[in-house]
């Protein structure tokens, strides 16, 4: 397709900001910085809340940007917690998307991770796609933040709330292993050697599929080698890694299987089908929306562009046909910041 990344240029998406990873909490904030929090904190004084200025405020900000007014705002407010004024300020899935724009983006996503995972049943998607397919750096800054925040294991909170195949695909990200690239040691022959493994562990296995083993193989090669295995497989046994994960897999441990794939090899084909499946059926799946939104902005003309190519429509139509007022808004000019519809 036009929209896949070239293999030469295949490597983990960064979801954080360099300034997240070197973890400073007194960066360099700037003018602008400041200018932003007072924006936020007029837009929230008096009897209402103004949100369009609000959305405006907060909307029109990118992940550093986020990550810095979070930091920022309390130094200039007293202590007052952003995140806290929002949920104040806010409700419904509106209230959502500010409570998540309050945060950096780290902590942002231990909070749609903590989120998915409150009330009846846990929301296997979110988790997924915050989970899988992520480099290694990322991974343990992920660990170390949610304990941070919530005294509490990750892994565990993995443990508790999924279970079977599903639960070892996501046990499989969370190691954090997944090797670096390296031309001497990811020759064709190792290639060769993982397909064959793979095949063994699931389409040539007399009984049963090995799971683990599938979803090792998966986790650990990194973007470019996992793209060879996927040549050599294809050419070997008639079928992609893709179509060997539907056939042996079922369920939410295939659906995070394919994503973890996806997102190592067409990375914005893989975001795209995200948007549009938690748009489809009888309604949609905001908390899924909201994330994904809020998570790949940074990317988001390049998903556009794969929606338009995949399903003839832009994002901006999706999400201005699933959703409505404040939260269709801040959603659009989060999206618009990035990538300004036409």
């Amino acid at each position: 397709m036009g929209n896949t990344v070239g293999i030469e240029n295949l490597e983990s998406v960064d979801f954080y900001p360099p300034i997240v990873l070197e973890d400073d909490q007194s960066p360099d904030f700037g003018i602008e910085i400041d200018d932003k929090c007072h924006d936020i904190m007029k837009a929230c004084k008096g009897w209402g809340t103004a949100d369009k200025d609000l959305i405006a405020a907060i909307g029109n900000t990118l992940a550093e940007e986020r990550h810095k007014i979070s930091l920022r705002f309390p130094e200039l407010y007293e202590g007052k917690s952003l995140r806290k004024l929002m949920v104040k300020e806010s409700s419904g899935h509106y209230g959502t998307v500010l409570e998540f724009c309050a945060l950096g983006p780290c902590v942002a996503e231990c909070a749609m991770i903590k989120m998915a995972c409150e009330g009846a049943g846990t929301n296997e998607e979110v988790l997924h796609s915050i989970i899988c397919g992520r480099s290694n750096s990322e991974i343990d800054f992920l660990k170390k933040q949610f304990y941070k925040v919530y005294t509490e294991d990750l892994g565990g909170l993995v443990g508790k709330e999924t279970g079977g195949d599903f639960r070892k695909m996501l046990v499989s990200c969370l190691q954090g292993a997944e090797e670096s690239y390296d031309p001497d040691y990811h020759t064709d022959e190792k290639a060769q050697e993982d397909a064959e493994h793979l095949y063994e562990a699931g389409q040539g296995k007399f009984f049963g599929s090995d799971e683990s083993k599938m979803f090792q193989i998966v986790a650990l090669a990194p973007p470019k080698h996992l793209q060879s295995v996927n040549e050599i497989y294809a050419d070997k046994y008639g079928y992609t890694i893709f179509k060997a994960m539907q056939k042996e897999l079922g369920g939410k441990a295939e659906e995070a299987a394919l994503f973890t794939c996806g997102l190592k090899l067409k990375p914005y084909e893989t975001i795209a089908h995200l948007i549009k499946g938690a748009c489809k059926g009888m309604g949609t799946k905001d908390l899924l929306l909201t994330t994904t939104i809020i998570r790949f902005q940074h990317i988001m003309g390049e998903v556009n562009a794969a929606h338009i190519e995949l399903f003839g429509k832009s994002v901006h139509e999706r999400v201005r046909h699933e959703t409505k007022g404040n939260y269709r808004d801040l959603l659009i000019t989060l999206m618009n910041k990035v990538f300004p519809e036409e």
